[in-house]
């Protein structure tokens, strides 16, 4: 049987839909379990809250009706979930609004600014009130003599940047940064530029998120990307949503949800915690829903595993599914098995190989939940699996991801409309970033494309991740970093290994819109570039340009700012790249100048080495765009064997020792990635408080801890190394026994450098091991 679409009106399944947290000390403004669906109107309070805080009344509105359409709009900065294929309207989220209205703030920081604060001062700034600033408005470089930030001209900070690369006596003592914010013509020049130089040093953002993703998805089916589309969605009859806070970090995706449910499709959610977004919602473009509260549901069923558990959970479906077989051979596609993939036999061996006492075990649920989560998937023709960070900030998220593939074989859920894996990139753009070239370890076919395409002869040799420049900064093997978009500072692991390393530097360079902490935590020298914001026309030689960006499920298409620049010096992100390309190689044959005039010149070159990009210039221009070609999804597989491969990994031990918990962090509802723009947390129900572990209450009796009482954190490194936060606020939370959770950034400094999967090389933010203890 199915699971019961109508059973929420009993109080026993509502029970399951929604987090389980028991009454909290009289009196305490800080926490009061939410209850509410997401969106809706407490989305619009929020949003209006936020216009009026930006002085934004005017700007955010004409913004809102311009973002995200497919015709002269721009493309949402936030997160990367695809733009609805129905033509909606208001294909927008609160999230999304804030992020646009942080943007278009009225705020400035110039000169004069930087003239009344020294980088010692605002170094004791936190990190809201250096975004809430303002807007960066000319090119500053830091005195180290002053300990200020001063004017210079393009001109002399492209010439400090250029000296300082040439200088270098390898070029590898230079490392090129880039968050998922960068677009992807400018994102094509950055590439073209290092490697021009000499380096593969590209690190970027998806080496700390969606990494395990790609190197999983690449060894099962041939591809890093996930195979499903928006339609796929519209049409799935399963929908598994793992390791993913939708509410906050792809809020567009309620649409989606809501529309399952509405269509009678299973929705199953497997997360630690209960987010807003399994619950229930009112998608605030149904006016007539939010005009009469009507909510929707957007899960039928809520698994809670233990962190790091997921993968245990994956087989124990695949494991049931297979058990099914035995007495109804239609539990299996034997069919797409044979015909389409290899390994399978040994991965029945193993599943069947593994007792249901080690899966309850290592996932932390029991068999029989295990066993309604596979109910689902054996009755649904076409399931969609969907994750994020969740399973892949682990030391085994490789051999997670290959298992959610594993599972999806089983029935044959891939190459077919409404079926397949489906990765939730957080960030606009930066699954975007990886497609058009910004990769530590290039192919040898694309590095051929482009010496072909551009006339350069580009390093073959595998640069430095995320993880690997830290060290080298740190060890005095890199000398230079420059970042293209985001906040290094505070996005890495283990802050003060992070700052040290930095500060190492001969010097930094930050293209920014706003003022953040990576400005003051530099090196011996220093510049931060403003750059134009996404919502901001982008006016060159010959017209306003636009430019492209890539979604989560490989749909390309265009973004053309709406307003006025927020000042006349800021360049937009390729004619900083440019101008920092001319002056590091003066004799180089690349048109630099030339791209810059006009961005279908980029967009031409990018065809010829970008495999899916052909007849870039006319297809980006369509309604909604182009997807680039998937070949698994036509079940075509790049793999050594020329088949979608099982993989048979051992299942790991996530359990705790005793004494321990396993800890995740995460954002906060009011927070995008590490922009904060208040201390509150809507849908957790937190109000002006971002030190906190959120902690099961059993945990807390065990220890003595009392709600909502001081604690004292301590992380143990593999390498025995300990780290500590003093002085949180424990948070009595519906979450597995062994587990707690907090905010990043301000929890990243308990990850230590050292601790990063073996398998992906991401530093594992979503399983640190930690004690806590009664605090004063």
């Amino acid at each position: 049987m199915s699971i019961d679409k109508d059973a929420s009106t009993g109080k026993e399944a509502q029970d399951s839909l929604e987090p389980r947290v028991g009454p909290v000390p009289e009196g305490d403004p800080r926490f009061r379990p939410y209850h509410h669906p997401a969106a809706g109107w407490g989305a619009a309070k929020s949003v209006t809250r936020f216009l009026v805080e930006e002085r934004a009344l005017v700007d955010g509105p004409r913004a809102i009706m311009r973002m995200n359409h497919e015709n002269g709009g721009f493309d949402c900065p936030g997160c990367a979930w695809p733009d609805d294929t129905k033509g909606l309207h208001l294909d927008i989220c609160e999230n999304g609004i804030k992020h646009v209205t942080w943007e278009m703030t009225p705020k400035r920081v110039g000169r004069e600014f930087f003239a009344a604060h020294s980088v010692t001062e605002l170094y004791g700034w936190s990190d809201y009130d250096l975004e809430n600033q303002g807007r960066l408005t000319e090119p500053m470089v830091y005195d180290a003599e002053s300990d200020h930030y001063v004017p210079i001209s393009w001109k002399d900070a492209f010439a400090l940047v250029g000296a300082t690369l040439r200088g270098l006596d390898n070029p590898n003592r230079a490392a090129y940064y880039t968050s998922g914010r960068l677009g992807n013509e400018a994102t094509f020049l950055y590439q073209l530029m290092a490697r021009e130089l000499g380096t593969n040093n590209l690190p970027d953002c998806s080496n700390m998120c969606h990494e395990a993703s790609g190197r999983a998805l690449q060894a099962s089916l041939g591809t890093g990307k996930g195979t499903v589309d928006l339609k796929d969605w519209e049409s799935a009859d399963a929908l598994f949503i793992l390791g993913v806070n939708a509410a906050s970090n792809a809020p567009r995706m309620l649409t989606a949800l809501a529309e399952a449910d509405r269509r009678g499709a299973q929705i199953v959610h497997v997360n630690p915690l209960v987010e807003a977004a399994a619950t229930r919602t009112i998608v605030p473009h149904d006016f007539t829903d939010m005009a009469l509260y009507r909510t929707t549901k957007t899960s039928t069923l809520n698994l809670q595993p233990r962190i790091g558990g997921d993968m245990a959970l994956l087989r124990g479906m695949a494991k049931a599914v297979l058990e099914k077989s035995a007495s109804d051979p239609k539990a299996l596609d034997r069919a797409f098995i044979d015909r389409h993939t290899t390994g399978f036999e040994e991965y029945r061996k193993l599943c069947e190989a593994t007792p249901w006492a080690e899966l309850e075990r290592q996932s932390g649920l029991s068999r029989a939940d295990i066993l309604k989560a596979a109910q689902v998937y054996e009755e649904a023709d076409r399931s969609i699996i969907s994750w994020c960070l969740g399973l892949t900030q682990h030391e085994h998220g490789v051999d997670t991801v290959r298992e959610i593939v594993n599972l999806l074989l089983l029935r044959g859920n891939l190459g077919r409309e409404g079926a397949g894996p489906s990765p939730v990139r957080g960030h606009s753009n930066v699954q975007g970033n990886r497609t058009c070239g910004i990769d530590h370890r290039p192919t040898g076919e694309f590095l051929d494309r482009l010496a072909g395409a551009c006339g350069i002869d580009p390093p073959r040799e595998h640069g430095l991740d995320t993880v690997g420049t830290i060290r080298a900064m740190r060890d005095g093997e890199v000398k230079v970093f420059v970042g293209m978009g985001g906040n290094f500072a505070l996005a890495a692991p283990d802050t003060p290994a992070t700052y040290a390393a930095l500060r190492s530097c001969d010097l930094t360079v930050q293209v920014s819109t706003k003022l953040n902490r990576s400005h003051v935590v530099h090196g011996r020298a220093a510049l931060i570039l403003p750059c134009l914001g996404r919502t901001e026309k982008d006016h060159q030689r010959n017209g306003v340009q636009s430019t492209s960006v890539e979604d989560s499920m490989s749909m390309v298409h265009m973004s053309v700012g709406m307003k006025r620049p927020a000042s006349p010096h800021l360049l937009s992100e390729p004619a900083i790249v440019a101008g920092m390309a001319r002056a590091a190689l003066p004799d180089s044959e690349t048109p630099w100048d030339w791209y810059i005039e006009d961005y279908d010149r980029i967009r031409d070159t990018m065809a010829e080495v970008l495999d899916g990009f052909e007849d870039f210039n006319r297809r980006v221009r369509l309604p909604l765009g182009f997807r680039i070609k998937q070949p698994a999804r036509e079940l075509v597989f790049l793999t050594p064997s020329g088949r979608a491969e099982f993989s048979a990994a051992p299942l790991p031990d996530v359990v705790p020792e005793p004494g321990t918990l396993a800890l995740g962090t995460m954002r906060s509802h009011d927070q995008w990635n590490t922009t904060i723009y208040s201390d509150n947390d809507r849908y957790r129900g937190i109000r002006n408080l971002r030190t906190l572990i959120f902690m099961n209450r059993a945990d807390m009796r065990e220890r003595g801890i009392a709600d909502m009482g001081p604690v004292d954190i301590t992380s143990t490194a593999k390498d025995g190394s300990r780290r500590f936060l003093n002085g949180y606020t424990a948070i009595p939370y519906d979450i597995p026994r062994g587990c707690a959770a907090g905010y990043m950034p301000e929890m990243n400094v308990l990850c230590a450098l050292g601790d990063y999967s073996t398998q992906s090389d991401q530093p594992i933010m979503k399983h640190v091991k930690i004690t806590v203890v009664p605090g004063a």
